[in-house]
């Protein structure tokens, strides 16, 4: 008998950025998995088409044009070089995008059944609204932040004048409203950025309006954080995650396919290595790297290093000495899966984290921006799997900065690479039992994982007409 199914087609619309624009792809290849019938047109801009192309992206996407990319002209400042004028591309975005993309979605030849749309993109509800087409908001950050910035009109203020700093001191010490553990310290150098507040707060209020939110989360991660985001918004949560670029589908483990990154790790003992990166796009002050190098050259701890380019790489290598593999890339999933990794010292972006997490290693946690603080404190205080070094930022660097101390990371490598001390063991063995929660989450089956059975309660609300306008 021939299918009755009617075919249904969603238009994905990312965040410029590759931390954003990554578990969006994730979070479609698992949507085209989850439907037969779906297909999903992915909005980027040129450039973004063109670095996606170099990098082979289109050969993985699902077949017979299931996920597909579209573009739109490049209106926002290019990818290279956007961390000197943070504040000017967000601007841009929020000020340019919007307009192309309505554009775009006036032109199709098929209206979209939904949109989902990055959640800091505040445009994406509107537009979708002024076409009668429903929105899903994807969150590509910890759901702990999404409920941090869903409450921000909750925060109580922080007076940094001088003459009463002991009281911001002790304001600053104050949890933010129903999070556990995360302390308005943590978000304030995201308070100081006054324009970027102002157009996230546009964001949150607007999310409000949505048909729901998909999370790239799973819910044993952050199961109070979705607890009370499900019991006070007014839509549904589908919690789908974890969303990692080039993850298996049947939850296995990561590949390396550079020969020399592989051949360097399969010759060092199981666990002992240390891997280190700092993400893609944020920079750290010089001199903390220099910090780090030190510390790992002192440590005697074997480390892998990504230092993002092959000019910092031999600065770092000649610093930091013999000890270890410094690299301007690699597969990052392959090599946390690896059997000699022991160890992650990271920025705490979430997706690393989810990296973290699936490849159950535990962590040294160096956030330099946004939400990375919040993901540090939880990395530290709730999941119990790492060390938190920003705690001990007290030396200030030659520009002002403020940085952490070669004794104290030596010292935190140092323990969290030892075999035989207590607090590390812990750490594994909690970090392992969150690896099996990962994968289970996202095993299919009668019964399913949590995340399985949440994106197919997604994918029939989205059939049966549940997520429309009502």
């Amino acid at each position: 008998m021939a299918s009755t199914a009617v075919s249904r087609h969603v238009v994905a619309v990312p965040y410029p950025g590759r931390g954003h624009i990554n578990p969006m792809l994730a979070a479609c290849r698992l949507l085209a998995a989850a439907d037969g019938e779906l297909t999903v047109t992915v909005v980027v801009t040129e450039e973004w088409h063109g670095l996606l192309a170099s990098a082979g992206v289109p050969a993985t996407l699902p077949p017979a044009g299931r996920v597909r990319l579209a573009t739109i002209p490049n209106v926002i400042p290019s990818e290279h070089g956007r961390g000197a004028d943070p504040a000017g591309f967000f601007e841009a975005v929020d000020a340019k995008m919007g307009v192309a993309v309505e554009q775009l979605l006036d032109r199709l030849e098929r209206r979209p059944d939904a949109i989902v749309a990055d959640t800091y993109l505040a445009w994406g509800v509107p537009a979708g609204a002024a076409r009668g087409i429903p929105v899903c908001s994807l969150w590509t950050m910890a759901a702990t932040f999404f409920w941090a910035l869903y409450n921000i009109h909750l925060w109580p203020p922080v007076d940094d004048r001088e003459g009463e700093q002991d009281l911001s001191r002790k304001s600053l010490e104050q949890y933010v409203p129903g999070c556990s553990s995360v302390r308005l310290s943590d978000v304030k150098i995201f308070r100081s950025w006054e324009r970027s507040m102002k157009l996230t707060t546009e964001a949150f209020v607007n999310v409000r309006k949505a048909q729901c939110v998909l999370f790239t989360s799973f819910y044993e991660l952050e199961p109070c954080a979705m607890d009370r985001i499900t019991q006070a918004v007014p839509f549904p949560v589908y919690p789908v995650g974890p969303s990692i670029s080039d993850m298996p589908l049947d939850g296995g483990a990561g590949k390396i396919d550079d020969e020399e990154h592989r051949a360097w790790l399969d010759a060092q003992p199981e666990r002992s290595v240390l891997y280190v990166s700092f993400g893609s796009v944020v920079s750290m002050w010089p001199s903390q790297l220099e910090e780090v190098a030190v510390a790992l050259r002192d440590s005697a701890v074997r480390f892998f290093w990504v230092a993002r380019d092959s000019a910092s790489a031999g600065d770092l290598r000649r610093i930091a000495g013999g000890n270890g593999l410094v690299v301007p890339w690699c597969d990052q999933l392959g090599v946390l899966c690896h059997r000699s990794v022991g160890g992650f010292l990271s920025h705490c972006g979430w997706n690393s984290l989810l990296e973290a997490v699936f490849a159950g290693v535990p962590l040294l946690a160096l956030p330099v921006v946004w939400d990375q603080v919040v993901d540090a404190r939880v990395v530290a205080d709730e999941w119990r799997i790492g060390v938190n070094l920003s705690e001990q930022r007290r030396e200030e660097d030659d520009g002002g900065g403020v940085v952490v101390g070669r004794d104290a990371i030596r010292a935190a490598a140092a323990r969290l690479m030892d075999p035989d001390d207590g607090e590390s063991r812990e750490m594994r063995r909690r970090a392992a039992l969150l690896r099996e929660a990962c994968r289970g989450a996202v095993q299919d089956g009668p019964d399913g994982g949590s995340s399985r059975r949440s994106l197919n309660g997604f994918v029939k609300d989205l059939a049966d007409g549940r997520l429309n306008f009502q």
